[in-house]
């Protein structure tokens, strides 16, 4: 069996709902289609697909598959462009949205590296608030969330976040500097909403102790980490914020981290693709620049700096 052909009918009829289009989309004869499926299934002992005279759908073992097969057809893929890829300078727009202080912060500073090494490379870039999940519309979606990522797309980590508590040393001089998590109750808040992000939080100190908070005297709270972000800048309270909002004004002393101690929870950073067979050349090579310019899941690349 040809499994890098089998794994690819595979991915075609679980994004397509069918074997019949599937085969339309490969132009394959249908059974040659289920031939395949049925052999990589029996190759791997587990049940992929459901089927039934007119569905199809995926099993969880499918599910998780299935996610796994999109990122090695997409390396295969990037593999194959490159060699063949001639000396033409890369000429094209990607489409690419991100959450406005991840945007702001971390992106911003990197584009103009990006037209360095891709002058004919042109960037839309939309950031108007969180990013949950991906948006067809878009080549790259860069998703920041605290829970797992689930969907039909091809993600790549690029790093992990950790969110914290800070204030500006003013605010902190007039009201004080908490030292338990209970006594946030006693204090202004500034939450940043970001996508999918628990409604309560459960701080776990260094030592073992984990307290659960439920945020009472919320004075700001936005889908907009930038305003939060501003706020406690102007001393409005003590914010919640992802590290790679905020490692430049700690780094300046501008902010101050508020039960250093005491941890919260992290956000992961992803750059995804919608399901698709062929990426534009201009979209694997903006990937694969940000690819290279964060770490990945393995740490927070922001906190270490800022701490």
């Amino acid at each position: 069996m040809d499994q890098l052909r089998a794994m690819r009918t595979f991915a075609e009829v679980a994004g397509r709902g069918g074997f019949a289009a599937a085969a339309r989309a490969l132009n394959m004869a249908p059974p040659v289609v289920t031939r395949l499926v049925a052999e990589l299934e029996g190759q791997l002992g587990a049940r992929l697909l459901t089927r039934s005279t007119r569905h199809v759908a995926l099993t969880p073992i499918g599910q998780r598959y299935l996610r796994r097969v999109q990122g090695i057809l997409l390396d295969v893929d990037d593999a194959a462009a490159v060699a063949s890829q001639d000396q033409h300078e890369l000429r094209g727009r990607v489409r690419l949205i991100a959450p406005p202080v991840f945007a702001a912060r971390q992106l911003m500073p990197r584009l103009a590296r990006l037209h360095a090494l891709h002058p004919g490379i042109a960037v839309d870039l939309t950031a108007g608030g969180p990013v949950d999940s991906v948006h067809d519309d878009h080549d790259i979606s860069v998703v920041v969330r605290s829970d797992r990522l689930d969907g039909e797309f091809v993600a790549h980590c690029l790093a992990r976040s950790q969110v914290l508590l800070c204030a500006a040393p003013g605010y902190l001089r007039q009201r004080g500097r908490p030292q338990h998590p209970r006594e946030l109750a006693d204090h202004a808040l500034l939450v940043a909403v970001l996508a999918r992000m628990p409604r309560s939080f459960a701080l776990t100190h260094e030592a073992g102790e984990t307290v659960e908070i439920v945020p009472s005297h919320v004075l700001l709270s936005s889908p907009n980490a930038e305003l939060c972000h501003a706020g406690a800048l102007a001393g409005m309270g003590i914010a919640a914020l992802p590290s790679f909002a905020v490692q430049a004004e700690l780094e300046q002393g501008r902010l101050e981290r508020v039960l250093g101690h005491w941890r919260l929870f992290d956000v992961a950073v992803h750059a995804c693709l919608p399901s698709r067979r062929q990426v534009p050349a201009t979209v694997r090579a903006t990937l694969d620049f940000l690819r290279a310019e964060f770490p990945g899941g393995a740490r927070d690349p922001w906190l270490a700096d800022a701490a």
